[in-house]
């Protein structure tokens, strides 16, 4: 099969859909693989690296789009990406289309076929949007910290604290993949921290994590008392290929302590906070009622090197199989990432976002 990988475009992302050494591995399984000229640079991987790789760097956009059949990148297709895309691709990539309502109209226009990396299965597990969602954990938790300082509008405060300093309080939504990595990293920081699940399983793994951490059943008045008491708010709720649930109302927002600060893992899905809205690294965060919002929909851009990485050890056996296999769509985990299918939206929740139109 012939696989391209184009630059990603989406604003300060220097992700790649794939390193040299997977991409060596797929043509070695016989493969013609071709990147756009520049594509790993901020990954740290030079188009020489690509060629010692037995990869084709092709100069531009167009010229890998041209080429490719199955179309692996990272981020969902911007208008830049969109006008090169074809009936007969197979797009693989983040896709987030329950929350992108246009964009998925768009393909469906199209007509190909797009697979979700955040909606493939396996074992009742996310491989795909795992690697990505311990990323964005720890970020989540890197980046509240600083945007407690008071030159990002923060009210002043070392999050772990210190003798003679009171430890930051620290309200995780969701212990999953996301959330549960927020929490070891908070807690490992010395903050005083909450996270609140539905499963007695991950509320048991997160009270493992140390006595700084609560595991606690989201109730209303718990989650609206913890919230209250927040120095950062980290939003990590997932249905998988669903838009996430507001399960925090402005109105818990609005009683934090000025210079807090909110960070939602989940504002690709549309967010569980409800006074999140969408950002990018060019202008991460905005002030809502004296509370600092990063609102980024793509952390993991952030570390392009580790990132691209780990998602190219998570991707490539997909992308094995996908190129080898003519009846992947039984492939139970890859047919449950299928989006899009020749331009029939088959995916519940894609389908459910769209007001149930195929």
């Amino acid at each position: 099969m012939r696989i391209g990988i184009p630059k990603e475009i989406k604003t300060l992302e220097g992700r790649v859909g794939l390193i040299p050494a997977a991409c060596a591995d797929l043509v070695q399984a016989g493969h013609a693989v071709a990147v756009e000229a520049g594509a790993g640079l901020q990954s740290g991987y030079t188009d020489d690296e690509f060629r010692a790789a037995g990869v084709e760097v092709l100069p531009d956009a167009e010229a890998v789009y041209s080429h490719g059949e199955l179309i692996i990148k990272v981020k969902e297709p911007v208008a830049g990406d969109l006008e090169h895309l074809r009936a007969d691709h197979l797009l693989f990539c983040y896709l987030h289309l329950a929350a992108e309502v246009q964009l998925a109209r768009q393909l469906q226009a199209i007509g190909l076929t797009a697979i979700g990396f955040e909606t493939v299965t396996r074992a009742g597990g996310l491989p795909l949007l795992a690697p990505m969602s311990d990323i964005a954990g720890r970020l989540a938790v890197q980046i509240g910290a600083t945007l407690l300082h008071t030159p990002q509008g923060g009210k002043g405060m070392l999050l772990g604290g210190l003798p003679a300093a009171e430890r930051g309080r620290v309200t995780v939504i969701g212990g999953g993949f996301a959330g549960g990595n927020a929490a070891a990293f908070a807690a490992a920081m010395g903050a005083e921290v909450t996270v609140f699940d539905k499963k007695r399983e991950r509320l048991e793994a997160m009270r493992e994590l140390g006595p700084n951490v609560t595991a606690l059943y989201p109730y209303q008045d718990a989650v609206a008392e913890a919230v209250a008491a927040s120095d950062l708010l980290i939003g990590a709720v997932l249905i998988p290929g669903a838009r996430a649930p507001h399960v925090v109302p402005a109105s818990m927002v609005e009683r934090m302590a000025p210079g807090g600060a909110v960070v939602d893992i989940s504002v690709d899905q549309g967010g569980c906070i409800e006074t999140i809205h969408p950002t990018d690294y060019s202008a991460p965060t905005y002030d809502w009622n004296g509370i600092v919002h990063f609102g980024v929909t793509n952390m993991p851009g952030a570390v392009p090197r580790s990132a691209s990485q780990a998602l190219s050890a998570a991707v490539l056996p997909y992308a094995l199989l996908l190129a080898g296999e003519q009846n992947w769509t039984t492939a139970p985990g890859l047919a449950a990432g299928i989006n899009i299918h020749a331009g029939d939206v088959v995916h519940p929740a894609v389908k459910a976002a769209l007001g149930g139109k195929h």
